[in-house]
């Protein structure tokens, strides 16, 4: 599993070995109902148990405000700040030339469909502030920028190499605040 080392990896079997049967079958079974229940919201694409994620369906929420991250732990880590009213894209990835992952393999057309609404005024570019994560923001700005709105980057008091779900609350308020212009 990602993010899984060795250690942790093996801690975990042994966890799930110990597992009386009846244990272990209802582990499997939640692992089974979570792939059945567990889907992208239809709007901005993050994992739901519902056709419309909480956020998407929230009236009170900024719909002119777009942050697009790279994954559903970005959009937990922006929710426990309090800080962001706006909406999230969810690209489920970054551009990758060495993984052979390309702007066809994320959700890129989704985005730019919900663009097409006009209600959204500024997209916010909240990829991780790597190599992959930084081209693929700078891919998005240029694809979106002739569509009229405004297109902004997280300010950088986030480490380059680091990923935005262990940043803490005030980095992450902080780099929002100071966004700019891309």
């Amino acid at each position: 599993m990602p993010g899984i080392g060795h250690k942790s990896a093996q801690r975990l079997a042994f966890y799930i070995l110990n597992l009386k049967k009846e244990e272990a079958l209802a582990f499997a079974d939640n692992i089974v109902n979570a792939c059945e229940k567990i889907r992208r919201c239809r709007v901005c694409c993050d994992l739901t148990d519902t056709e419309t994620c909480k956020v998407c369906a929230a009236p009170s929420r900024d719909g002119s405000l777009l942050c697009v991250v790279e994954d559903s732990r970005d959009v937990s880590a922006f929710e426990r700040t309090r800080e962001y009213k706006g909406l999230y894209h969810v690209l489920h990835g970054v551009i990758s030339p060495m993984n052979n992952i390309g702007p066809e393999d994320l959700t890129v057309k989704e985005l730019i469909a919900r663009l097409g609404g006009g209600e959204i005024r500024e997209v916010i570019m909240a990829t991780n502030p790597t190599v992959e994560g930084e081209a693929t923001a700078m891919y998005l700005s240029r694809l979106l920028k002739p569509l009229g709105v405004s297109v902004t980057r997280l300010a950088y008091g986030i480490p380059v190499g680091a990923d935005l779900e262990y940043a803490d609350e005030v980095t992450l308020s902080r780099a929002l605040e100071g966004r700019t212009e891309i």
